[in-house]
């Protein structure tokens, strides 16, 4: 064998090696065999060709293998294929188990698909995690505003966690609860002595139903008196009605106005009629001199009767101004 011969031997065994040491990581795979992981090379070249990490599910699964879990390593490459993250699963595994919690890989890893974070809901349910809610204003039944503010204690429900509501729900829930218990109170007296009895009817209401939670318990952090709505409600309506009794007494006023200027018209009307009826009297008078219907001496005592008549109407006048002046 020549000298080219052996070049080539030589060029083909740094790319064996080459390939060898690319599809089977060295590091990896003794970590492995030092911790009893079952990892053999054609394991590691097949993750390779499959486009696996395989440090992103050897490493999990060594961490598993440590805490007495048994772990398939078929099972972790099929949940990075789809999409899973197999540290966040091995990790919450490992703390449901020390923390005696029921939970198998498979519920794990359907959570963790679903985009909930398993591990944080094992963490909860060995730690139970408290949630401040906003603050929350309702009415009394005697008027008063009241402003609250809870905190409520939940504990994840690992059965439930697949479909059950979030964290949103609860505080809605929470929310509505305390509105409903505040508006049911007699008077706000009461729920400021008692401010335990709204945790009392909340919990009562079982608004855990349907989340991924299990509520422990609810209490009223800080509850504060605002506005009286029920005053402010009674001078809005008296407002109103004050408005529409204005109105209506406007309205009388400009009827009672028409009607004035309607009689005003009216006599207008009637004294231009009295004046042309005046206006007929001298010439009637002619009228009657001219036919001899009415004579001189006629004319002169109806004079003396209309003298004689407008100075009487001067004495009586003169009468009741002085009985007036003699009784002031």
């Amino acid at each position: 064998m020549g000298m080219i011969g052996y070049i080539v031997i030589a060029v083909a065994a740094l790319l064996f090696i080459w390939l060898f040491f690319y599809f089977v990581p060295l590091g990896l795979w003794v970590s492995a065999l030092a911790a009893g992981v079952p990892i053999g090379p054609i394991t590691l070249i097949g993750m390779r060709l499959r486009k696996v990490n395989p440090h992103r599910v050897i490493l999990p699964m060594i961490a598993a293998w440590k805490a007495g879990l048994r772990l398939s390593v078929s099972d972790l490459e099929a949940h990075y294929l789809a999409g899973g993250n197999v540290e966040r699963v091995a990790r919450a595994l490992i703390s449901a188990d020390k923390a005696s919690i029921e939970l198998d890989f498979q519920r794990a890893a359907a959570i963790d698909l679903a985009g909930r974070d398993v591990y944080d809901a094992v963490a909860m349910s060995v730690n139970p995690r408290v949630i401040e809610t906003p603050r929350v204003g309702a009415v009394a039944a005697d008027g008063i505003q009241l402003f609250a503010i809870a905190k409520v204690t939940v504990r994840a429900n690992i059965e439930r966690l697949v479909g059950g509501a979030t964290e949103e729900t609860v505080i809605a829930r929470v929310g509505e609860g305390i509105v409903s218990a505040i508006g049911s109170a007699s008077s706000h007296k009461g729920v400021l002595e008692n401010p335990d009895n709204i945790s009392k009817l909340v919990l009562e209401k079982g608004l855990d139903a349907g989340t991924a939670f299990e509520l422990l318990s609810i209490d009223i952090a800080d509850v504060d008196v605002g506005k009286n709505i029920g005053a402010q409600l009674q001078t809005d309506q008296a407002e109103a009605d004050l408005k529409v009794a204005r109105a209506k007494a406007e309205e009388r006023r400009a009827m009672a106005v028409a009607r004035e200027q309607e009689m005003s018209a009216l006599v207008r009307e009637r004294r231009a009629l009295v004046v042309e009826a005046e206006a007929e009297i001298p010439r009637a008078m002619a009228e009657a001199f001219r036919e001899g219907n009415l004579g001189i001496m006629d004319y002169y005592r109806m004079k003396n009767v209309q003298a004689d008549t407008k100075m009487r109407e001067g004495f009586a006048e003169s009468d009741t101004a002085a009985d007036q002046g003699v009784e002031s």
